[in-house]
Parts: structure tokens; sequence; C-alpha cells
């Protein structure tokens, strides 16, 4: 499982897009976001640096992420 810290998530949306998002690199990756504590965290499969990336793209800074 990866926890991320996800910057400028302020709404309903914003977690819609980022779970979507995620589900596009893996489409079996189960994702929880903390919209308070601006968190997410992934189970999954796919590269943890795909899956940063990704987010980031979708105009999400990720600013740190481990492997818990």
């Amino acid at each position: 499982m990866y926890e991320l810290k996800v910057e400028d998530m302020s709404c309903g949306h914003c977690v819609s897009k980022v779970t979507k998002t995620v589900l596009g690199v893996d489409a079996a990756a189960k994702v929880e976001v903390d919209l308070p504590q601006g968190k997410v965290r992934v189970q999954s499969s796919a590269d943890l640096a795909e899956i940063s990336e990704a987010i980031t793209e979708a105009g999400y800074p990720v600013t740190a992420s481990t492997t818990v």
C-alpha cells in the first residue's frame, strides 16, 4: 500500500478526479482519499512512481509518498 501527500485537493470533485486518475493507471486499485489531511492511500500492484506521476499530471502535485 502507498500513502501519498497530495496538494490542491479541496472538494468532492478533486477526490473523484484523483480516484479516477489512479484507476486509470490500475483499474483494480483500491483508493482512499482523506481530503482534510490531503492524503491518498492506494493499494495497487502498479509502480508508486507511475501513480504519483499520473496524479501530478492531473493537476494535483504529489509532495511526498511512501510505501506502508
